[in-house]
């Protein structure tokens, strides 16, 4: 079951990354206040499909590849119907996708890092925790 994430290439010191990853879309969106990048005009948003086989490996040349120059303020993830790879500069959360914990683990490091709190809503829908 492969996985399915967005990268912005602008969070990539080395975006040579993305030639390894199936890039389904490209967005371009205009840099806002709220989007806390003040050093960027826009964020090139790729929607990339990764094989199930490859998501550990390239989560952590992804997770080698952001940019930390800004204080560690990026991340990047994908999912699949079971799983949810969050990647940060120098930590990787395997999350199970039905595991509250681990998704509150994996927001406050987001948060102890220096990323903006209304960036790392990780958590599927509160219903979804009531199996």
């Amino acid at each position: 079951m492969s996985y399915r994430g967005v990268i912005v290439e602008e969070s990539l010191e080395d975006s040579s990354i993305l030639k390894d990853l199936k890039i389904l879309e490209t967005n371009v969106e205009e840099v806002t206040e709220k989007h806390q990048t003040p050093w960027l005009k826009q964020w090139t948003l790729h929607t990339v499909e990764v094989s199930e086989d490859k998501a550990a490996e390239s989560a952590g040349r992804i997770g080698k590849s952001l940019d930390t120059k800004h204080g560690s303020s990026w991340y990047a993830d994908f999912i699949n119907d079971s799983h949810h790879y969050i990647i940060f500069p120098s930590k990787v959360f395997f999350v199970d996708r039905w595991n509250k914990e681990e998704y509150d683990k994996a927001r406050e490091y987001g948060i102890s890092i220096g990323i903006p709190e209304h960036q790392v809503d990780f958590h599927p829908e509160v219903k979804k925790w009531e199996r």
